[in-house]
């Protein structure tokens, strides 16, 4: 069992800042991919970042240059800096961690979701 714990969110004005945090645990995780995926009301859910563990990192066109994606390998641990927010950037947030448990079983995680409200 691989658990997700997310933390960060909250209500913000437009122009402000947030730091999204999403730790793993579990048995001997080898943690590859981690990323932030985010859902709109009454829409679907879509990417907002990710990050290999190498550091490779790939962003939506709608937030690049606002929002930074950065990880601890040692803290299995993924974080979403999110300056410049706008009205359009609420929703909510997901963490999603992809690697292996164990040493043989892979898998695919979703955290329980943070709200994130940018609103005057």
């Amino acid at each position: 069992q691989v658990q997700l714990v997310e933390s960060g969110g909250g209500l913000v004005q437009p122009g402000g800042s947030l730091r999204l945090s999403c730790a793993a645990s579990g048995n001997r995780l080898s943690i590859a991919a981690m990323g932030w995926y985010r859902q709109a009301p009454g829409k679907q859910r879509e990417l907002a970042a990710t990050i290999t563990r190498s550091g490779i990192t790939n962003y939506a066109d709608s937030v690049k240059g606002r929002f930074t994606i950065s990880r601890d390998n040692a803290k299995n641990t993924v974080y979403l800096q999110m300056n410049s927010l706008k009205p359009e950037d609420t929703a909510v947030y997901y963490c999603n961690v992809q690697g292996v448990k164990l040493g043989v079983s892979a898998f695919d995680s979703w955290g329980q979701g943070t709200q994130v409200t940018v609103s005057s």
